[in-house]
């Protein structure tokens, strides 16, 4: 550094000063030779050989594949370098092919040039000369901020037309670029784009796609979270070794089982860059091509959409809300009771929890030890000590037989009576329909408030001319004020989408589960504990456990199929001599 420093003193001693390039591409195609890389050198040195006062130093900055748009100054490392050797008096000149090169953000920009100018050093570009005005001059500076204003408002403009030429080809059903998502591989469609490049497709990978249909089955069917997902596969004895990246984890769960790739809709806009960072949009923002391309579906529509609207039931923000307060949704699917989340003691109406117990011991003669664990659901009131009538605890093998015999009994019942499934059909056609036209009203209001957005945008450059009849700083706010009007809009016609396909899904599961009502007695003699769990939640809404009485309330009114004793939403069960 310090003979940098002292060869820079000797040749401004000799009237000389040194000069460094500034070149960026934007992307790494620009990188191949014949490429814009080459051709900005190449370019830079023919204008600096030109100015005889300067010496072209052997140091240039270079910058690949990052966008002088989208990319703050802060973020970008080759102009901190730069802005640090200036501080060093290491150079007087910074040459760049284009104004363009050094950035497209008009404040920032400016600012970053009469930074430099501060540690003298001046920035010339090949098409426009010095473009760095001198510190008092006041005129210079806002030239400078509207270059760099047209300069944004020009990437900006760009950046619009790609993504509106991108959503147009992803509604088409066209596959946008990047890596493969998990089982699929790119191969050669034999079409070639208009820049000459021979474009690839999706092609499913038979092995990987049953990976995909077994995570959405867990998801689905079981209720399993994205980790212990990851850790299921983790554990299998194939699916292990076909994991992305050594190891099956927990965000790539999370991707497969929200990409709608795999109910063969190609989808744009499910990220984006806000600030310099980049956020998951909804899926409510997401565009998505009008109809499903079958030969890369690997996921059919039902079975997606159910798996969307569960991993939504489990998030935080859907239990929180007070219209779901009361909703049960299974966290987390583990243990080996399958009532954990309808049983309640009935004496205090404490909900059970697991008690289950382990028993230990040893054989005699050979001394092999033993284990045995007795599920058991307990109430938490008797068990910290609270005074309490009869039973704390029952064991699951003495009550978990009767109760599956008689929602058996009333799933029997409800597929024999057409009558009450037509009323709940009917209720629910008039509800989705009434949900439809709020939904209709709320996106209106919020498209407007989109286009206001868009116009006050179009004149900011008149606000910075002068040429509108609010000032900039006032344009901006307004703007500002707009965007979170729109955001607090966008939110509320997310959660009426929400609700609307809740209906659409409870119509659908109705249909599902009457469709495979005659199996209901087959699926709790070979299910896990897991499916039987989740079943149990999908029908009953609670259970009251006593020592010769267990009561049980469905979520559908049985009481024109029943003649005997029971609640007024549900029935009660008399089994004598039950030993808790």
């Amino acid at each position: 550094m310090k003979d940098a420093y002292h060869q820079a003193r000797m040749e401004k001693a000799c009237g000389l000063k040194r000069a460094r390039m500034l070149l960026r591409v934007s992307s790494d195609r620009q990188l191949e030779a014949d490429g814009d890389l080459g051709v900005q050198r190449q370019l830079v040195k023919e204008y600096a050989a030109k100015q005889k006062e300067w010496i072209l130093d052997e140091k240039e900055y270079f910058e690949g594949s990052n966008s002088g748009y989208r990319d703050s100054v802060a973020e970008r490392c080759v102009l901190q370098d730069a802005l640090q050797d200036a501080k060093r008096k290491e150079y007087d000149i910074l040459v760049a092919y284009k104004d363009d090169r050094i950035g497209r953000r008009m404040w920032e920009i400016g600012a970053y040039v009469m930074a430099l100018k501060e540690y003298g050093v001046d920035i010339y570009t090949v098409k426009d000369g010095c473009i760095s005005p001198e510190a008092d001059d006041i005129m210079g500076q806002m030239i400078l901020a509207l270059r760099y204003g047209n300069a944004q408002k020009s990437s900006s403009d760009t950046g619009m037309r790609v993504k509106d030429t991108a959503q147009k080809l992803v509604q088409q059903g066209k596959f946008m670029g990047g890596a493969a998502p998990y089982g699929y591989k790119l191969e050669l469609s034999g079409e070639i784009s208009r820049h000459g490049r021979a474009l690839k497709h999706l092609v499913v990978m038979p092995e990987r796609a049953e990976i995909v249909k077994y995570i959405y089955d867990l998801s689905l069917h079981k209720e399993y979270g994205s980790a212990k997902i990851a850790k299921t596969l983790n554990e299998h004895e194939i699916y292990k070794y076909l994991a992305p990246r050594d190891f099956w984890k927990s965000g790539t769960i999370t991707s497969i089982l929200t990409n709608p790739i795999y109910a063969g809709h190609t989808a744009y806009k499910r990220r984006e860059r806000v600030n310099g960072k980049k956020r998951r949009l909804s899926s409510e923002e997401w565009v998505t091509s009008l109809e499903a391309n079958e030969n890369i579906r690997i996921i059919d529509d039902d079975t997606w959409n159910r798996t969307q609207k569960k991993r939504r039931q489990r998030g935080d923000k859907y239990i929180k809300s007070l219209e779901n307060k009361d909703t049960g949704v299974i966290r987390r699917n583990d243990g080996m009771l399958s009532l954990i989340d309808v049983l309640y003691c009935g004496y205090c109406g404490r909900k059970m929890t697991n008690g289950s117990k382990y028993n230990y011991w040893t054989i005699k003669g050979s001394g092999e030890k033993r284990t045995s664990k007795t599920a058991i659901y307990k109430c938490q009131e008797a068990w910290q000590g609270v005074l309490h009538e009869k039973t704390r605890q029952v064991r699951a093998d003495q009550i978990e037989p009767i109760i599956f015999g008689v929602i058996a009994q009333y799933i029997g019942k409800l597929q024999e009576e057409e009558d009450i499934v037509q009323q709940i059909r009917e209720k629910q056609n008039r509800e989705i329909k009434r949900k439809k036209e709020e939904l209709r009203k709320e996106k209106e209001i919020y498209e407007n408030i989109r286009n206001k957005v868009m116009i006050m945008e179009e004149h900011i450059p008149d606000a910075m001319a002068g040429d509108y009849p609010l000032s900039l700083q006032e344009l901006v706010t307004m703007i500002h004020r707009q965007k979170e009007q729109a955001q607090v809009q966008r939110d509320l016609v997310c959660r009426k989408e929400t609700e609307l396909e809740e209906e659409n899904v409870s119509v659908r599961d109705r249909k599902s589960i009457k469709g495979k009502l005659p199996t209901w007695q087959d699926v709790f003699l070979n299910a896990d504990t897991a499916v039987r769990r989740v079943l149990i939640g999908k029908l009953v809404e609670r259970i009251d456990v006593k020592k010769t009485e267990i009561t049980i309330r469905l979520k559908v009114s049985l009481d024109d199929f029943f003649p005997q004793s029971r609640t007024s939403d549900g029935f009660g069960v008399q089994k004598p001599g039950i030993s808790f």
